[in-house]
Parts: structure tokens; sequence; C-alpha cells
């Protein structure tokens, strides 16, 4: 876990991690948030529609904006005021995503501005973000 502070960050701070999206965590997703919408749920009804597969929930890859915001930039220090998402492209079960964060500004009230991608193993973008973190000073 990173340890940025207030004082640490400026724009061009850019920190980044991997992740492949598992089975396991569509199911979690699905229990936790009731959206058992079958493009999401059913291989088959995806498969019927086009895609490669069960395509993942757009908010389990947002959600990796907080895993970046909460352990990586800023990490322990921060508080998440805000995420915006843009999903770009469908993420399927099996991609690997290279989740990077930059900071962009910093206020002086506190917050820092973070502009998110999520690239999936293809360098693809997936999903876009900006990300705001309150920082203590």
């Amino acid at each position: 876990m990173n340890h940025y502070t207030l004082a640490d960050l400026t724009p061009g701070v850019t920190e980044s991690f991997t992740v492949t999206v598992t089975p396991e965590m569509m199911d979690a997703f699905a229990a936790i948030t009731g959206d058992v919408s079958p493009i999401h749920v059913d291989e088959d009804y995806a498969r019927a529609r086009g895609y490669a597969g069960r395509v993942v929930y757009g908010m389990l890859g947002g959600s990796f904006f907080s895993t970046l915001a909460g352990v990586y930039l800023p990490g322990e220090h921060c508080l998440l005021h805000g995420v915006e998402c843009r999903f770009a492209k469908p993420i399927f079960i099996g991609d690997t995503l290279t989740v990077t964060g930059t900071v962009t500004d910093v206020s002086e009230l506190g917050v820092a501005e973070i502009k998110g991608t999520i690239k999936n193993q293809n360098g693809q973008t997936v999903t876009r973000g900006i990300i705001r973190a309150g920082l203590a000073k």
C-alpha cells in the first residue's frame, strides 16, 4: 500500500496495477448488487447477442478505480470524493486489466484529481475515469 500525502502529489505522478477478472468476482458482484441481467450471468445469452462470453459488469471494472485510489494513488490517506466512469469497450471474464492513474490536479483544499484508464491485455482502453480523492494535509 502506498502512503502519498498531499505534499507528495503533483501533476504527472502515476501508479498502476494489474488484475485478472474471475468468474468468482462476477458471482460475488451479482450477489452483492442483485444485478442478474442475463448479459452478465448467462454465457449462452451473451454469445447469442454476439459477445465472446459473459460481459463483465461495467461497475465491477470501474470498482478497480477504488482500489487504485485506496491502495496505490494516493493510497492509505485517501477518501474517495467521486468517480466518473466511461465504459469504452466490454470486459470479459479472464481479461487481465491494467489500471492506471495519473494525477492531473491537486487543490489547496486537499483534493487530487486523477485521470484513470483501464486497458485489457490487448492494450485496448475498456474504461476511462476521473477520480477525485481527498487527502490529509
